[in-house]
């Protein structure tokens, strides 16, 4: 899934560098709003999850609202992206399951509140979040006129696949 991910970020993100600034920004009526708010979004989760998982930095915006102001730089965020992408995979390659075993409590702050969920779900989380919202960029990138890689699994080359360091 890490693969997975990094290719399809690699398609939205090659699709969205043909629109302008003006272009990804227009709210597009998503959730987010626009292409680059719900990308911003989308790393930010990845960092949180990463954080919460693996001890990697936490994100530079507190909560959810402030997410979509991660990067207001279009080459700030793709690069950060990229990076993000990268450090998820070399996690995927180490992760062991004694790290994805028993449970994870965390502040929750769109629950106001603590919460405990199995390691192994949250890991679930994380990816199936970036699929959710990368539907959602992909269909306002085809509603632009751009045109994103397929998103089905079968086409994901083994070339992306990297087993080891």
């Amino acid at each position: 899934m890490a693969a997975y991910t990094k290719w399809q970020n690699q398609s939205v993100y090659g699709a969205a560098d043909t629109l302008t600034d003006v272009e990804r920004q227009l709210d597009r009526g998503a959730f987010f709003g626009s292409i680059h708010s719900t990308l911003n979004h989308l790393l930010w989760a990845d960092q949180l999850w990463m954080h919460r998982l693996a001890g990697t930095p936490k994100p530079s915006q507190p909560d959810i609202a402030s997410s979509v102001r991660t990067h207001d730089d279009w080459e700030v965020l793709k690069a950060d992206r990229f990076a993000t992408d990268e450090r998820l995979i070399d996690w995927s390659l180490h992760v062991t399951e004694e790290d994805l075993s028993g449970d994870l409590t965390w502040y929750s702050g769109t629950y106001q509140a603590e919460v405990r969920r199995p390691k192994w779900s949250l890991v679930v989380q994380l990816f199936n979040h970036g699929t959710h919202h990368r539907g959602q960029v992909h269909s306002m990138l085809t509603a632009a006129g751009t045109s994103p890689d397929d998103t089905d699994i079968q086409y994901l080359k083994s070339d992306h696949f990297r087993w080891s360091n």
